[in-house]
């Protein structure tokens, strides 16, 4: 029954996917079938689906997907963007540390790589390209720096994490997530400065470097926001889920009241463009609920993970294994999908070596960042190309670099554990 099962169910999803199913989909269909064929229950089907969106946790991920959309149109970045230049000031290889910089602050506001990504790619490329700057760098550099938004809290990839790893809850997720998402972001900044030195890249720049005190009154509604959201965490003011809420409110008020750039018909878009992303992530995590319970029943995922661990006992091997599965895995799916399908196989190895669950979610997720920016199916590098005019094959080469630069970070977190465990030991999570 067991290899059948496994069968139907691992074969059946990988053929749905190969011919061009959507993920949803190809989840469902899978495995409601091995629930059919193996007699399971069929009724299980709706259960399970109700089950894998009824979690409390979840409710932040939509309001979060809401709030990073508000102040993307707010024009927060644009304002961001004129801070980080006058901080760092008129050098070589300037404007790319600038957009490294930008797309970290403002992963902590969305959480999302591909809206991180667009919003830093509409304001940065041209005025990269008029340094100097080749398009298909800067489209590289902004998806990659981009993709540390899914590491900087507040990150909706780890929530889902949460709700999938109940040992990991949010809070102490969000603050793991930190460091390793600032090395991932400096680990950039290498290369940055060795191409702008080899090429030349920033020497004309005829702009002049905005100054420090009206860039900083100007961008300070936008500064203040990661500091609300991770300051009402810490201070138990509110939870996650209202932590969400409250991002999404602030961000309205600073765009109609304040920066007066979001208007009554775009706030009505924004909510109907976020409800359109939200409704598709949740659809897919409903149905791998269906998925995830075919598997465990028969027994599918056990036995999958014991065949992994029979390779070898090795601790180190065993981590290079499912780094290279999970970066093979993050060129061709999002991060949440990667949770979705990969979580209930890897969990049980998670357990019989003794790993950290918070620890290991931030290792998947540092994966699941490269894998944004890695062809041939990076989907932040899918957004800065369209924006930046360029193919995606003329990014490939320095996105190898990127790639390498963010591999050591990767190493270096899953080398000392403590650079993400440290500061949620500290914090009391």
């Amino acid at each position: 029954m067991i290899a059948e099962g496994s069968i139907i169910l691992f074969l059946g999803f990988a053929l749905l996917m190969a011919i061009g199913a959507p993920l949803a989909v190809a989840l469902g269909v899978s495995g409601t079938a091995v629930i059919l064929i193996e007699g399971l229950g069929i009724m299980s089907v709706p259960t399970n689906a109700y089950n894998g969106v009824a979690k409390y946790p979840l409710l932040a991920l939509p309001v979060f997907i809401l709030a990073g959309m508000m102040f993307e149109r707010a024009g927060v970045a644009l304002r961001i963007v004129r801070f980080a230049s006058a901080i760092v000031g008129r050098r070589r290889g300037a404007q790319g540390i600038v957009a490294i910089l930008v797309c970290m602050f403002l992963g902590g506001i969305s959480g999302s790589g591909p809206a991180d990504a667009a919003a830093v790619a509409m304001v940065m490329i041209p005025a990269m390209f008029k340094q100097g700057y080749p398009k298909p760098f800067s489209a590289t550099l902004i998806a990659a720096a981009g993709s540390t938004a899914i590491l900087i809290p507040p990150s909706v990839a780890l929530i889902v994490y949460s709700v999938l790893v109940p040992s990991a809850s949010v809070p102490a997720l969000f603050a793991g997530g930190v460091i390793p998402g600032i090395l991932a972001g400096l680990s950039l900044i290498i290369p940055t400065l060795w191409f702008s030195h080899k090429h030349g890249w920033g020497l004309d720049a005829d702009e002049e470097t905005p100054r420090f005190w009206d860039s900083f009154k100007e961008a300070i509604w936008g500064l203040l926001a990661p500091v609300i959201i991770l300051g009402g965490l810490r201070t138990g003011l509110f939870t996650p889920t209202e932590a969400a809420v409250v991002a999404a409110f602030y961000g309205f008020f600073v765009g109609l009241f304040v920066y007066r750039t979001l208007t009554l018909r775009k706030v009505y878009e924004v909510l109907v463009e976020s409800a359109e992303i939200s409704a598709v992530v949740l659809l897919i995590i409903s149905l791998a609920g269906v998925f995830a319970h075919a598997g465990s029943t028969l027994g599918a995922f056990d036995a999958f993970a014991k065949l992994l661990l029979g390779f070898t006992s090795n601790e180190a091997l065993m981590l290079l294994m499912i780094t290279i599965m999970m970066l093979i895995a993050g060129m061709l799916l999002d991060a949440v999908s990667i949770f979705l399908v990969f979580l209930p196989i890897l969990l049980p190895i998670v357990t019989a070596y003794g790993w950290d669950p918070v620890w290991f979610g931030i290792i998947l997720t540092m994966n699941m960042a490269i894998g944004q920016f890695t062809p041939p199916m990076a989907v932040n590098l899918m957004v800065t190309t369209r924006i930046a005019g360029v193919t995606m094959e003329s990014t490939v080469g320095w996105a190898l670099w990127m790639v390498g630069a963010m591999l050591v970070a990767l190493l270096l977190v899953t080398a000392f554990p403590q650079l993400a465990l440290w500061l949620p030991q500290s914090l009391g999570y």
